[in-house]
């Protein structure tokens, strides 16, 4: 059983970064892939990024944002930059087996935490 919580969402003006925290607790962190998921009122809950053995990312955010781990910490973070109000959304962060696109795949999920980017 891993249970995640999300952090370092907030209000930030287009351009500017944020960073989130994922806290994973239980055991076997390092043997998870991770995540990063976001959903905005009325759509469907998108990939953002994940990381196994590499990083992958949606188009969308490629070449601002960063995924990464810390598995000492049990932590993994989402380094936003750039950022535009398309990218307003509850962000999830999710544990897997692997690091795939596919929300159905990720077995645990956190809350969530609300980034809004204003114009």
């Amino acid at each position: 059983q891993v249970q995640l919580v999300e952090s370092g969402g907030g209000l930030v003006q287009a351009g500017g970064s944020l960073r989130l925290s994922c806290a994973a607790s239980g055991r076997a962190f390092s043997s998870y892939a991770m995540g990063w998921f976001r959903q905005a009122p009325g759509t469907e809950r998108e990939f953002v990024a994940a990381i196994g053995g590499s990083t992958s990312y949606a188009d969308s955010v490629k070449g601002r944002f960063t995924i990464s781990r810390d598995n000492a910490l049990k932590t993994v973070y989402l380094q936003m930059n750039s950022l535009k109000p398309e990218d307003t959304a509850v962000y999830y962060c999710a544990a897997g087996r692997i690091p795939t696109p596919r929300a159905h795949e990720y077995i645990y999920w956190g809350q969530g935490t609300q980034v809004t980017v204003s114009s």
